[in-house]
This record gives structure tokens, sequence and C-alpha cells, in this order.
């Protein structure tokens, strides 16, 4: 049995189809009332909460009984707001409740889903091994649970791994974010305004990145793992890739919205 938190996401659904595709019996802690909930639970167990950060050890015992293994997707990550909100704190303490739990469960291994952004971005090429340091609430917070679970679970005979995520796209994207912005106009017809595009980035389709979580949460890899493609590409060559699609590189303004001086020029995975 494997349980899976934030299997209605963006990442969530994708690990969860590879999952059920496999023929692993799951169970989803869900929502309350929210609208995956009827579509995800075909063949799966569901539970339902109106806040799992908020839940206790008693109430997370019972959810993981039977339980051998956790993938955790579950965070606060709503485009715009997500970076230096105060609700990471919660993600963060609800997360360690969660771990806590999953050890006096007798849960086997536990999976939990980090960003490339714990590291020292500076470094441009981020391997498992490069030095951490965050620079947004959000960052800081993954930091924290990775570093504390890092201690807690193995000393408790728990298998951990940590999943850092880089820049995905595909499937079920918030519209807000670059790559479904970018065909929106296009297929529109209408310009796409954008910074310089020079930044090199790691992209990967978010259905690839959900099989690699998948399939670490089913392996027996330890501690950190890259989920990337480990293919640096500039923000500008992914756009003119997409432009091609709709014959409009014409449509690509390039310099019409400053570039973030506090944005790395490099990052880009080793797996």
């Amino acid at each position: 049995m494997i349980l899976l938190t934030g299997a209605g996401g963006f990442v969530g659904r994708q690990v969860m189809r590879y999952l059920a595709e496999q023929g692993h019996p799951l169970r989803l802690v869900l929502r309350s009332g929210s609208p995956a909930s009827a579509q995800l639970s075909q063949g799966a167990e569901v539970i339902e909460t109106p806040d799992l950060f908020q839940e206790g050890s008693e109430w997370w015992l019972a959810a993981l009984t039977g339980v051998d293994t956790v993938v955790h997707l579950a965070w606060y990550t709503e485009p715009g707001k997500y970076l230096q909100s105060e609700l990471n704190l919660e993600c963060l303490s609800g997360t360690i409740e969660l771990a806590r739990a999953s050890i006096q469960a007798g849960v086997r291994r536990v999976v939990g889903i980090g960003t490339c952004a714990e590291y020292d971005l500076a470094q441009g090429m981020l391997q498992t091994d490069t030095p951490l340091n965050p620079q947004t609430l959000y960052a800081a917070c993954k930091a924290s649970v990775f570093q504390v679970l890092c201690q807690l679970l193995p000393t408790a005979g728990v298998e951990y791994a940590w999943c850092r995520l880089f820049y995905l796209y595909g499937e079920g994207e918030d519209p807000r974010r670059l790559v479904p912005y970018l065909r929106r106009q296009l297929s529109a017809g209408e310009p796409a305004e954008l910074t310089s595009g020079n930044q090199i980035r790691d992209f990967l389709d978010v259905r690839e990145a959900g099989a690699m979580i998948a399939k670490a949460a089913l392996a027996e890899r330890q501690g950190p793992i890259n989920i990337c493609s480990g293919i640096p590409i500039s923000v500008r060559q992914l756009a003119e890739r997409i432009a091609d699609e709709y014959g409009h590189r014409d449509l690509l303004r390039f310099g019409a919205r400053l570039d973030n001086l506090f944005d790395p020029p490099c990052v880009v995975g080793v797996r």
C-alpha cells in the first residue's frame, strides 16, 4: 500500500497515474470537497481532510494503517504567493508530524518532494551534494524539512528519499506559468512579452517527472535525488521551440519585460 498526499496536484496526478498503471494499491489523502476526489477515487482508497497539515498524530496513525510507503507531494504552491507565504511554516510543521506518525505506524519508506531552489543556485550545475543556500521562505522550509527528516527517519529505521524538482511544465500546469502563457498568446495570434530569455534552465515534462518520483518510491535509493533532465536550455530556446509549433516566432517580444536582477543565470540539475 502506497499513501500519496497531493495526488490532485500538478505533479501528484502524474505520480499517481504511473503507480496506478503499475498496479500498486493506493491510498490518497485529499482536501475535503476537492473536485479531484471523485475523479481520482477509482481504484484507490480516498481519505479526505479539511487540511492535512493541521492533522495530529492520531489522525495520521489511522490513515497510515497498513501503509508500506508514503509519497508526500502536498505543499502550498500558489503562483505569485507561495515563495514568501507564511503558509510554508504550516507545511513544514505538518510534514514533520506526518514523518513522526510514519515512524509510529511502521512505514518502511518515505519519499518527500523538495525543490532545486534549496541549493546555492550560484553554482549553476547542481549536484545532490551541492551546498544548500535557500533564498526564499518556501525553499528554506523545504530545506529544513529535508535536513530534519534526514536525521529523524533513518535513525528510526525508515528509508528516506528526497526528490528535488527543477523546472516542470506540461499537463495541468497553472495558466499563469511560462509555457501556458506562451501557448495562450501564440494560439490567439497575440504577442508574448518576455524577458531577454538568456536564462539557462533545466526544463522537464511533468509526466516524466512523475514517473521519476514514482520510480524513486519503488526503489531503494535514499537521500536527495534530482528530478531533472540534466539538459541546459535557455528560456529563449524554449520559447522559440514552442513558437515554431505555431509558426509565430515573430510574436515573441524578448526584452519587453525586465530581467529579474536576482534571477540566477544558470540552474541545471545533474542526475
